[in-house]
């Protein structure tokens, strides 16, 4: 059983920061294999528990500098991973797309924005950097994220996006 997990960390008696299990929240766990993962941007670690024995994995990944969103109504808010995350599985939600297939959307996404090397990014492109992505991947599944990105308000809307849709598949046809 392969666990994801959010680093639980607690502090010991010398101060220093242990890792919890996510079974038994003990803090007594230790590394069985490192590895990069394939693209090389974190590092996967699988642990076992040295209390109920249950094996996890934990991914190490590097802390870049801070994004901020632009929201529609101005407001700023920091990028979140998780956030873009979320959405994506939202619209892949019961649809022919592999978990690995949406992390590298993610990844790629993430990738764009920070290569961009600004502290700013309007949620506009995010959400147009996705939809890039999906529309290659899952026709339902970019529509159902459009839907929601675009706040459409009437049946003719999904209409135009799939017409769009259409028309991209067929430009890429044609080259």
């Amino acid at each position: 059983m392969l666990c994801f997990l959010l680093l639980f960390v607690k502090k010991n008696k010398k101060g220093d920061a242990t890792l919890k299990c996510p079974f038994c929240q003990n803090a007594n766990n230790k590394v069985l294999d490192s590895r990069l993962t394939p693209d090389s941007d974190s590092i996967r670690r699988r642990r076992e528990c040295e209390g109920c024995q249950r094996r996890f994995t934990t991914y190490e990944r590097a802390e870049l500098f801070d994004i901020s969103v632009v929201k529609r109504n101005s407001m700023r808010e920091a990028f979140s991973r998780e956030k873009v995350l979320k959405g994506i599985l939202r619209a892949c939600e019961k649809r022919p797309v592999k978990r690995e297939q949406i992390d590298q959307i993610v990844d790629l996404v993430e990738a764009n924005i920070r290569q961009k090397n600004k502290d700013e990014i309007s949620s506009r492109k995010i959400g147009e950097l996705v939809m890039q992505q999906l529309a290659q991947i899952d026709d339902v599944a970019y529509v159902r994220f459009a839907s929601v990105y675009k706040k459409f308000r009437d049946a003719n809307q999904f209409v135009d996006a799939i017409k769009t849709l259409k028309k991209q598949e067929k430009e890429l046809i044609i080259k």
